[in-house]
């Protein structure tokens, strides 16, 4: 561990839960339209034969498009990302990412339309897990358009220490087997540029590999968490049936999955409105566990 990362660690954890009392509860509200021509850019950046029409609903997932803050370049940190202390607690860990999150879909979103969503701190934890300290960080998130809840959304949010330079890595959780359904996914860098790109997200582990591999020693660029989580939402509406819709889905990350390193989506129905999705990587390891709910 270097000097500047022990020194984030200890100011981490100078902070005990109960002294982020004062962001917890804190809100804020965002505006924005729902782009038809960016949402045509995400169905060619994941190389679907769609075409887009205004007032037709927000495929699940595809929200994540909409809503991301827009911070100066003198306003980002070192990571690319806003710099700490705005909507979110300025926790100093050095590593920040999204661990996972559950989705209910109320009602449609029409692409083309205004809408507006309501963001809200809930809660704060601190852990101490096999890769050290660890900060959790709940917020909920409410869409809504013309005074309609469309989806309602819990994120979490994961601070934690960054592994030392050619540390060993823990063993992999294994990912299921017995999918009745598999595709594969081959992440280029032109994938990750372009959703990071239509996304605003300026985090350089997608696209800096130096930085990636130097700074927060990963193997190589990583593939967005979200992005994966969309396809896997993806996977499951083209398997849903006819009639059904996604109403709810829960997924949560386990291992990063790197550019240029073939992985796989899996999905199992468990019954006539549950399945169980998961994304493994090249040896097998699961690097996202979900699970998806549909009503008719």
């Amino acid at each position: 561990m270097n000097a500047e990362t022990a020194d984030a660690v200890r100011k981490a954890n100078s902070h005990q839960p109960g002294e982020w009392g004062e962001w917890v509860g804190r809100t804020e509200e965002i505006s924005e339209e729902i782009s038809a021509q960016r949402v045509q850019a995400l169905a060619a950046t994941l190389d679907l034969d769609a075409t887009v029409h205004p007032g037709t609903p927000l495929p699940p997932g595809w929200h994540w498009l909409f809503f991301n803050p827009i911070a100066r370049r003198s306003e980002l940190g070192a990571d690319g990302h806003p710099a700490r202390g705005g909507f979110l607690p300025p926790i100093q860990l050095p590593r920040r990412m999204w661990a996972g999150g559950r989705l209910n879909y109320l009602a449609p979103a029409p692409i083309g339309s205004r809408a507006s969503r309501r963001s809200e701190i809930l809660k704060i934890e601190s852990k101490s897990g096999r890769r050290g300290q660890l900060i959790f960080v709940t917020v909920r998130h409410t869409i809504s358009f013309n005074g309609t809840d469309c989806v309602s959304e819990e994120q979490d949010i994961v601070y934690r220490e960054a592994p030392p330079p050619g540390g060993a890595g823990l063993s992999a959780e294994p990912a299921p087997t017995g999918a009745e359904h598999e595709r594969e996914i081959r992440p280029d860098p032109v994938l990750l540029f372009r959703y990071s790109a239509l996304t605003f997200n300026g985090h350089r582990i997608h696209y800096d590999r130096r930085y990636a591999q130097e700074e927060e020693h990963y193997r190589d660029l990583v593939v967005h968490g979200p992005l994966t989580a969309t396809l896997l939402q993806n996977l499951a509406v083209s398997l849903g049936g006819l009639g059904q819709r996604l109403s709810r889905f829960e997924f949560r990350g386990v291992n990063p999955l790197f550019v240029d390193r073939p992985f796989r989506l899996g999905a199992r129905q468990e019954s006539s409105n549950i399945m169980t999705l998961w994304a493994a990587g090249p040896e097998g390891e699961l690097a996202m566990a979900a699970k998806a709910f549909f009503a008719v």
